[in-house]
């Protein structure tokens, strides 16, 4: 409005500096705005810490995209007794170590928020505390084996079954903050998409959902 104003008395030059700014001020105000639009509280209960996340647009983001990094990997995802092949899962969460420290490193994560903790805060707790000791202890050992007995299955590694109790204590582990990452990003029920459902458990014994065991079909 105020652009027509001055063009309709000879300012054209004048109406599209100001029509500019108008635009670059209503576009930075709209992205302010995004930014910092349904600002909600979330507090986490963690081990051995409590943090309190004032939650925007892009904290909501980044957290979704962490939550589903880990819970579609062996951070999460059970690896059952004699399955799986533990190379991969090492590879698996040396990937997902990196991916979350990439952007630490970058710069390309956003400055901590003036109230609250950060969601990379969380990250870091993540990496120092969980998976970088379990890396740092298995991978060498693992590599060690491999080197003095290539080409034989890891069934034959002596720590076979000390890696997978190690590696479930991981998960037992990361299960929180990956939980707390769902709760960031504003998922109804996080832990669900962590944990077998009735249907997928009894598919694996070849059972049906609620019922008895003892009184399933039987064929001729």
């Amino acid at each position: 409005m105020a652009a027509y104003s001055i063009s309709q008395t000879g300012g054209q030059l004048l109406s599209v500096v100001v029509g500019g700014v108008v635009g670059v001020a209503l576009v930075l105000g709209t992205d302010v705005y995004r930014r910092s639009v349904q600002l909600t509280e979330v507090r986490l209960v963690l081990p051995g810490s409590e943090m309190t996340f004032r939650t925007n647009t892009d904290m909501r983001q980044a957290a979704l995209r962490m939550f589903f990094q880990a819970a579609t990997r062996v951070a999460t995802r059970p690896l059952d007794d004699g399955s799986g092949n533990l190379r991969e899962a090492l590879t698996s969460l040396k990937t997902l170590f990196d991916m979350y420290r990439e952007p630490l490193e970058s710069g390309s994560a956003p400055p901590p928020p003036a109230n609250g903790d950060s969601v990379h805060e969380l990250i870091l707790d993540i990496l120092n505390f969980e998976l970088a000791p379990f890396l740092a202890t298995w991978h060498p050992r693992l590599r060690a084996f491999e080197e003095a007995h290539p080409g034989e299955d890891e069934s034959a590694w002596s720590e076979n079954a000390e890696f997978r109790q190690a590696l479930r204590e991981l998960q037992a582990g990361l299960r929180p903050y990956v939980i707390g990452l769902g709760e960031i990003a504003g998922i109804r029920d996080p832990e669900r998409h962590l944990r077998r459902s009735a249907w997928h458990a009894a598919h694996r014994t070849g059972g049906i959902p609620g019922q008895d065991p003892a009184r399933r079909p039987t064929t001729a």
